[in-house]
């Protein structure tokens, strides 16, 4: 019995060991879980948890319950959290250089090969306290929706529900941006609060303004980013082998991307199918409208980070 009470031991003292390395994250998602932009995070989680049992583990607590969407940026500042999926857009406020992020709309593996990724991930690091794991959505686009219709891109007199994201060009075709959170909009809508908003080509089903909108301007601009970040002390915490199963789960993320082709085009014909009409002025008028929108926006992120607004700016080619 010696010899097996010895191996019995041994397995103990082995799992026990396995289970005091095996680190756990908090997470939260800017966004409401199960929506277009929490579901790739949250099959981010599932992979690491698979691949990185006795190794690693993501808590996932959840959405925009957990923490506000614009306090996010914060929580991964002060470690209230470890991890999030969160936007840019919503941490400005600390990193007014993320309002550029939106403007490069270079796939993450070209990001990555350029200097862009490492300059970003400087950019957290310093400003951030966190580790730029990966980014989402490249070639994710964004339009204005509205509910009174125009005949010419001219938002004067409008009200438009913004984030950072649209601000800019907003106010520069003389309309009165309003900042909410994504879970205030639909009521906004509803109420006539807000006369349109500001949101990528997907997702507004999952969120039900289908229901309480009637137009979609073209031309799409921009691009989605929403990205990873980890708390830098917990970071610098991990193991090799765990920053590296963390770091191969983000390029699996970032390929994720190429999902979306089929995905943005079946969005345009859900949005028609459900009255959803595009609003189409022409190739000129679209070609103005997208070089205003590149150009106060830049001119924004130059004037608050001057410094490195013009790098990002080098580093997106536009």
């Amino acid at each position: 019995m010696r010899p097996t009470l010895i191996a019995g031991l041994a397995a103990i003292l082995t799992v026990s060991s396995a289970a005091a390395e095996e680190v756990t994250l908090r997470a939260v998602s800017a966004f409401a879980e199960g929506t277009e932009f929490s579901k790739n995070f949250e099959r981010f989680v599932e992979k690491v948890n698979a691949d990185g049992k006795g190794l690693i583990k993501i808590n996932y607590i959840g959405g925009p319950r957990a923490v506000p969407p614009f306090e996010v940026g914060n929580a991964v500042r002060t470690r209230v959290v470890d991890m999030a999926n969160v936007t840019g857009a919503f941490y400005t406020n600390l990193m007014p250089e993320a309002d550029g992020f939106k403007l490069n709309g270079k796939p993450m593996s070209e990001q990555r090969k350029n200097g862009t990724w490492e300059y970003m991930n400087q950019l957290h690091s310093q400003k951030l306290n966190s580790q730029y794991l990966a980014r989402q959505f490249h070639n994710v686009p964004f339009h204005i929706y509205l509910n009174k219709k125009i005949d010419k891109i001219d938002f004067t007199g409008l009200k438009i529900r913004v984030t950072p994201v649209y601000r800019d060009v907003v106010e520069a075709l003389g309309g009165a941006p309003i900042t909410t959170a994504p879970g205030e909009v639909y009521t906004a809508l509803e109420r006539g609060v807000v006369d349109g908003y500001g949101w990528p080509i997907t997702g507004i089903f999952d969120l039900g303004w289908e229901k309480v909108t009637k137009y979609r301007m073209e031309p799409p601009f921009y691009s989605v980013e929403v990205n990873v970040l980890v708390n830098l002390d917990a970071w610098k915490s991990l193991s090799d082998a765990q920053r590296k199963l963390l770091n191969d789960a983000a390029l699996w993320l970032e390929g994720l991307d190429s999902e979306k082709e089929a995905v943005i085009k079946a969005e345009r014909e859900r949005q028609a199918a459900a009255g959803i009409q595009a609003l189409d002025f022409g190739a000129a008028a679209s070609q103005a409208f997208l070089a205003r929108a590149y150009d106060v926006a830049w001119q924004s992120v130059i004037k608050r980070a001057p410094e490195s607004g013009p790098k990002l700016r080098q580093l997106a080619g536009n």
